[in-house]
């Protein structure tokens, strides 16, 4: 077992939103013979993901004919943009093609999409220390 490099990386200008941090993280990311490559997006103010999280949206892109991502789908309904799996050509190609500062949902919302639904407290957003449990 080898030791992963980590590379750290933020968006420009700092706080210009999710949509220019996922743009960030992706120009970090090798840009040739990526095809048939899987990305992890999670959000770092989550504190229910863990390593089954992820095997499940694997799993569901895997199954998903078409899918280009897996993403959580919270108790409400609301689809968890920043808690998904997404194949890496396609996630790129839409977050270059979307304009500075749109909503992830309208960068997202009408791609193909594995849904998977959120375990107890995978959809957990903690802001503030009010939000810990």
């Amino acid at each position: 077992a080898g030791t992963a490099s980590v590379v750290w990386t933020r968006e420009e200008p700092p706080g210009a939103g999710p949509l220019a941090a996922l743009g960030a993280g992706l120009s970090a990311l090798p840009a040739d013979g990526t095809a048939g490559y899987q990305v992890a997006v999670l959000a770092g103010d989550l504190l229910g993901i863990t390593p089954d999280t992820v095997t499940r949206l694997r799993a569901a892109l895997a199954d998903g004919p078409g899918a280009v991502g897996a993403v959580l789908i919270d108790d409400e309904g609301y689809r968890q943009w920043l808690h998904g799996v997404w194949w890496l050509d396609p996630l790129r190609a839409a977050v270059d093609a979307a304009a500075p500062g749109r909503a992830l949902g309208h960068v997202f919302g009408r791609l193909p999409l594995a849904l998977v639904p959120a375990g107890s407290g995978e959809a957990a957003d903690v802001d503030t220390p009010d939000d810990l449990p």
